[in-house]
């Protein structure tokens, strides 16, 4: 079994590098014999812009890394991270902030209301800790501008603020993407 340590967690703004730094992570995972590596995909195809970029992404990843394979889970990521890991097998979850919006913005059905997320939350959390392989996870960080104008945008970089805290506590390395470059945030305990 792994521990949070082998976690890693990949922030940054859009198209700042985040899930082809993912792919690179996943493809030196694969350069060793007897190791797979999945994709959790998160995003959900709303309209037909979103299915051309879901299209595009899933030519692209599977040329970069061929031996990445996709599993769409757009809302329990929990439920998909135990079921998908294993000693030998590298999780990317790709990305956290679509499946928050899924969460609370969802195209079908019932949002979860503010009660409900902290459980899901820690449900992911205890997922990490239990995972028996590592696990990278794709987030956009949306904190660093203004504050949004609607209670509905405030209340969305609020919660995904506290996923973030609570996923960096839980992984033994966090890398700020920014212009396609890696700042280390946090490195895994033992490493200067």
């Amino acid at each position: 079994m792994t521990s949070g340590n082998d976690h890693h967690f990949l922030l940054g703004g859009q198209r700042s590098g985040k899930s082809r730094r993912a792919e690179g992570l996943a493809a030196a995972w694969l350069a060793t014999p007897g190791r797979e590596a999945v994709l959790i995909a998160t995003a959900f195809a709303g309209d037909a812009e979103m299915a051309e970029r879901i299209a595009i992404h899933r030519r692209d990843r599977a040329e970069r890394v061929p031996g990445l394979g996709t599993v769409e889970e757009p809302r329990d990521l929990a439920g998909a991270l135990r079921a998908h890991s294993q000693a030998h097998r590298l999780v990317v979850v790709d990305c956290l902030t679509l499946w928050l919006t899924n969460l609370l913005m969802p195209l079908h059905g019932p949002a979860v209301d503010q009660a409900g997320l902290p459980a899901l939350f820690d449900d992911v959390a205890a997922a990490l800790v239990a995972a028996p392989g590592p696990v990278v996870l794709v987030s956009n960080e949306i904190g660093l501008g203004l504050s949004p104008l609607t209670r509905e945008a405030r209340r969305f970089v609020d919660e995904l603020g506290r996923l973030h805290q609570l996923v960096a506590a839980v992984c033994g390395e966090v890398t700020l993407m920014v212009a396609g470059l890696p700042v280390a945030v946090k490195r895994k305990s033992g490493n200067p």
